[in-house]
């Protein structure tokens, strides 16, 4: 009796309790299920803001600074900031360090006035790069922000000039609604069948799942963002990807589970 017992145990390579000991009970999964419902809700929320307010606020404040006008004298009397006021201002100094996240594109300027202020940049070129601490420059204003210098024809969009960019406005929003459909159906498999989830479990299927929809929306949105494709291509490709990868991994580890057993 005891060579038997001893070879159950060495032949699986844990005590023969360890594998029920390791399990959840079931009201301590469906408690679990119940925080990916909430975690859910939260994602979702997230995507309803983006697409509900993110984007068209984006979208609406680009259309407005591509309608802007110069602004008449009078406007300038009045202080209105809706339409592109030009400064002459000087160049105190600038700062150009490309050192990959410590990267940093910044010029300081100044007037007669003693105004001092600093504008950021995306990139170096093609007028940062040029610059020098006594340049004189042309500014751009538009609500208050500075959105375009120049110099000597050559000009550069700062970091406040608005974009139409939306493509990655929207790769957010669709990644936020399907980590939100993913862990709610991840919950919810825990509420109806606590003692048999599988394969909705986050290794393998969730953390592959998660990282093929994150990989798939700005793998959609990085170019149609390059392209300049309208931003509501991204969904409509992301979308029926992910769901068709989900599909086929799900079918996957389910045919690997009964080949397994």
């Amino acid at each position: 009796m005891t060579t038997r017992t001893m070879g159950t145990t060495y032949g699986t390579g844990r005590p023969p309790s360890e594998g029920r000991a390791g399990r959840l009970s079931p009201g301590r999964t469906r408690f679990t299920g119940v925080l990916l419902i909430l975690l859910s809700l939260i994602s979702a929320a997230a995507c309803h803001w983006v697409f509900g307010w993110w984007l068209p606020s984006d979208s609406e404040r680009y259309q407005d600074y591509r309608a802007a006008e110069p602004c008449s004298s009078r406007a300038m009397e009045q202080g209105r900031t809706d339409c592109l006021s030009t400064w002459h201002l000087t160049v105190e100094e600038t700062v150009n360090r490309t050192a990959g996240k410590g990267s940093s594109y910044k010029a300081t300027l100044t007037d007669q006035d003693s105004w001092r202020g600093t504008v950021s940049f995306g990139d170096p070129g093609p007028l940062l790069e040029r610059l020098e601490s006594g340049d004189r420059v042309e500014a751009t204003a538009w609500r208050r922000d500075i959105v375009v210098l120049s110099k000597d024809g050559v000009r550069q969009n700062t970091s406040e000039a608005p974009r139409d960019e939306l493509q990655m406005n929207a790769a957010i929003g669709v990644l936020a609604g399907l980590v939100a459909a993913q862990v709610f159906v991840f919950g919810t498999v825990r509420l109806v069948r606590p003692c048999d989830h599988e394969p909705f479990t986050w290794n393998p299927y969730g953390k592959r799942l998660l990282l093929t929809t994150t990989a798939i929306c700005f793998g959609v949105g990085l170019p149609a963002v390059w392209i300049g494709i309208p931003w509501w291509t991204v969904p409509a490709v992301a979308v029926p990807v992910v769901v068709g990868a989900a599909v086929w991994m799900g079918l996957r580890l389910s045919r690997s589970a009964e080949g397994g057993a």
